[in-house]
């Protein structure tokens, strides 16, 4: 099955072994197994060779897989391996949280530059980066070549955001404003909406409480 065609969660999946790959290769971990994996992710062995099938042969029967070697061909297959660049649109408590989040160096996402519309921050620095004026995005992404960008701003204010987004050319969308974008078809969009999750979460704990009356 061609790379594009595979499942979005199987995607999400390779993302949580690649954390956890890069964690053992800096401990010099050489070897893993698929029961191993599970052990730690808590993601079954199955569905992790499952996973792994979807882009060619991965490991050795009865020995394992290398675990430098598999880090390096999923960054490869979620496109990692090398910098991506990315923009911050929101200097507030958010923002400022994501910016200064070394996860995200870790796997190779800079953030290259930070954005805003509030006068009294731009200009300033957020962490090791100036904050600069919304307006200025598009010419300023000619130079940065940026095609991922992360929302970090209120409701009232995303989707103007992810126009100013869509005119710089930007391609990808991680959004973390509780609304619905309206952007071209080719541009990806992937919502983290805290207050749904939780209430999700809310509704887990009152029916395992129930289950246990």
């Amino acid at each position: 099955m061609p790379i594009h065609r595979a499942p979005v969660p199987t995607l999400e999946r390779l993302a949580t072994y690649l954390t956890y790959l890069n964690e053992l290769d800096a401990r010099g971990v050489e070897m893993i197994s698929s029961s191993e994996m599970e052990a730690r992710t808590g993601i079954n062995a199955a569905q992790f060779r499952k996973d792994l099938s979807y882009f060619g042969e991965f490991g050795r029967p009865g020995i394992g897989y290398n675990v430098r070697e598999l880090k390096q061909r999923i960054a490869r297959i979620l496109k990692v391996e090398n910098e991506q660049r990315v923009l911050l649109v929101g200097a507030g408590n958010l923002g400022s949280a994501i910016a200064g989040y070394p996860g995200l160096r870790a796997q190779n996402f800079n953030i290259v530059a930070v954005f805003d519309n509030n006068y009294n921050k731009i200009g300033r620095r957020l962490w090791e980066l100036d904050i600069h004026d919304i307006a200025d995005l598009k010419s300023l992404n000619k130079e940065m070549q940026a095609r991922l960008a992360i929302i970090a701003v209120p409701a009232n204010a995303a989707q103007e955001v992810a126009n100013h987004l869509v005119d710089a050319d930007i391609k990808a969308i991680l959004n973390f404003a509780p609304i619905t974008l309206k952007v071209p078809a080719e541009v990806a969009v992937r919502n983290v909406d805290f207050v749904q999750e939780l209430a999700v979460l809310s509704f887990l704990v009152a029916r395992e409480g129930a289950g246990d009356s």
